[in-house]
């Protein structure tokens, strides 16, 4: 297997680890939006940014493969690909895992929503504290992946 084949697998791996978190989250909270919603149809835009907050890690797990291209030659020694695979894995991991733990805090935030509406401004620092894992992720995984 060249270095090339292994970077390109690292790149891979991450974008779709965040894409299946942001998934998992988004699954979560878009099924808690229904449900407050069938009650309340008014209350879809105070639901909305708590539904969409774990389609980030998606967006981020995105960027790094097309940010992480740029890494990649195809004359790449075995090392170098496995540079590359390892700078990405801190978003890979934190993109997957804080994406489906934030989409089950914006559950939480989403059924507070449905009991008491003006708590919405409040109740999106919850999840928002959760995405700053993933913004870690991303900065150490860009910093790794552009140092190579």
């Amino acid at each position: 297997m060249s270095g090339q084949v292994i970077a390109i697998l690292g790149l891979a791996i991450c974008a779709a680890a965040c894409g299946v978190g942001s998934a998992i989250g988004l699954f979560k909270t878009g099924s808690a939006a229904a449900g407050v919603l069938t009650e309340d149809a008014k209350k879809f835009s105070k639901v909305m940014i708590l539904v969409l907050l774990p389609a980030t890690q998606g967006i981020y797990g995105f960027v790094m493969a097309l940010v992480g291209q740029g890494a990649v030659t195809p004359d790449m020694d075995l090392a170098q690909g496995w540079a590359v695979f390892g700078s990405v894995m801190p978003l890979a991991i934190t993109g997957l895992i804080s994406a489906i733990y934030q989409g089950k805090t914006s559950v939480s935030c989403i059924y507070a929503v449905a009991k008491d509406e003006k708590l919405s401004g409040k109740l999106i620092m919850f999840p928002a504290m959760v995405e700053t894992y993933a913004i870690f992720g991303l900065v150490i995984s860009l910093l790794f992946t552009l140092s190579i």
